[in-house]
């Protein structure tokens, strides 16, 4: 596979990932739910930059340390750097495509999630209890490398009451499968699936 396809890949990948950010940031209001199917909802989210958010994730705990969110915002930017070095590197030396594609889609979701870290705060006003607006006159919720990424896809497949007789967890409400998340989670977890299922074909040993 070439660099220009791989790049073809990653374009198409952030557009769908952004696309569907900018859709849900501007029609739905934070923790508000459309019912696609019984299994799978769109669930409105933010979280502060991490992949997989949780339903439960809250205000109070993604301002919870300004300090380390631009420290993890920024380290994220260098590795994309060097994930998008491995990508060029790669395609130079004639590597496999399950590898090419997989660094590929790495890199897509990873340049997609910190896209939201670094500027959603700057380009959007906040989203709780009101549908975000685009740059407003008023300005965003937050300053550069402090915005927070936008998650919307949640299946749960399977949502019971736990019986009482049972220890610990005896009453409680429990979903699976619990994770909120974007289609840039999607396309990270599918290139390191891809790199541990085809391990051989992505690292095919070498005759010396």
């Amino acid at each position: 596979m070439s660099l220009k396809k791989s790049i073809l890949i990653i374009i198409v990948i952030l557009l769908i990932d952004q696309i569907s950010k900018i859709y849900i940031k501007t029609h739905f209001s934070l923790h508000e739910s459309v019912d696609v199917f019984s299994w799978f909802k769109i669930y409105f989210i933010e979280n502060d930059g991490m992949a997989w958010g949780t339903k439960i994730s809250d205000f109070t705990s993604l301002i919870s340390d300004r300090s380390a969110k631009v420290a993890l915002t920024l380290f994220r930017v260098f590795a994309i750097f060097g994930i998008g070095y491995w990508l060029y590197d790669a395609t130079k030396k004639g590597c496999s495509k399950i590898l090419l594609l997989a660094i590929a889609l790495i890199f897509a979701g990873a340049l997609g999630n910190i896209i939201d870290s670094v500027f959603y705060g700057v380009l959007f006003d906040h989203s709780f209890g009101q549908v975000a607006s685009f740059l407003t006159e008023s300005g965003g919720y937050d300053s550069l490398l402090h915005g927070r990424v936008v998650d919307m896809l949640y299946f749960p497949l399977i949502e019971v009451d736990l019986p009482h007789w049972l220890p610990l967890y005896g009453g409680k409400r429990f979903n699976f499968f619990e994770p909120v998340f974007n289609i840039a989670d999607v396309a990270i977890s599918t290139g390191f699936i891809m790199l541990i299922v085809f391990n051989k074909k992505a690292f095919p040993k070498i005759d010396s």
